[in-house]
């Protein structure tokens, strides 16, 4: 979404949630891209209408970021986007960083997950310092390298942590809202995770991950 178009969205939002009054719950959110630089930009951004839920996003492949911080090194790279990603939760912009390695996506062959295991453990440390959520997204699926965001491995070190957990299926489609959901609660519980967070009104609340399957299950 162009900046030009925030006002626009927010509109789109009030006016689907007075469709679905009484039946659906429809709240205003916004992800946006962080790096170094453009925090005053963000906070007043977010600050031009009441959000519900801010996520924060390290887009390695975005012209611009790539631009100021590519060199042809990629194992730099990848360890660039863990500083930025600590950077974020620090920022206080965010309530939750968004896909949360997806940087293994921008060299699959050159992704070595035991190689940044100190860079990542070092990241995580200052992201649980900050009580900043993280996402598990479930469309890394479909991504170059097919895992969700993050790894199960970076998920138990940020079980470790007590780094709580959002959901997102970065859906972009309708048909994908909610996509694997229930897979990715089973990867949570298999981290150690017995509960998952969501946002009202930029505050976090828990549910248990149990209790959240059997009403997914008793949905279906």
């Amino acid at each position: 979404m162009d900046p030009s178009e925030f006002d626009d969205y927010v509109a789109m939002i009030h006016g689907t949630r007075a469709r679905f009054a009484g039946r659906l719950d429809v709240r205003l959110g916004i992800e946006s891209d962080f790096y170094p630089g453009v925090e005053l930009w963000l906070r007043e951004l977010h600050a031009r209408a009441p959000l519900s839920h801010v996520l924060g996003s390290v887009h390695y492949q975005v012209s611009d970021y790539r631009k100021l911080f590519y060199t042809g090194d990629v194992f730099s790279y990848q360890e660039l986007y863990y500083e930025h990603l600590a950077l974020s939760a620090e920022s206080g912009l965010f309530d939750t960083l968004a896909h949360p390695d997806l940087i293994k996506n921008e060299s699959p062959a050159d992704w070595d997950f035991e190689r940044m295991r100190t860079i990542i453990a070092r990241a995580l440390d200052r992201i649980a310092a900050t009580g900043v959520a993280m996402e598990l997204n479930t469309s890394g699926v479909q991504k170059a390298l097919p895992e969700m965001n993050p790894s199960p491995a970076q998920l138990a070190m940020m079980c470790e942590r007590e780094i709580p957990v959002v959901l997102g299926a970065d859906a972009h489609v309708p048909e994908r809202v909610g996509d694997g959901y229930l897979t990715a609660m089973r990867k949570l519980q298999a981290a150690g995770y017995s509960e998952i967070s969501y946002f009202i009104d930029r505050q976090r609340q828990s549910l248990a991950i149990d209790d959240a399957i059997a009403s997914w299950i008793g949905g279906e």
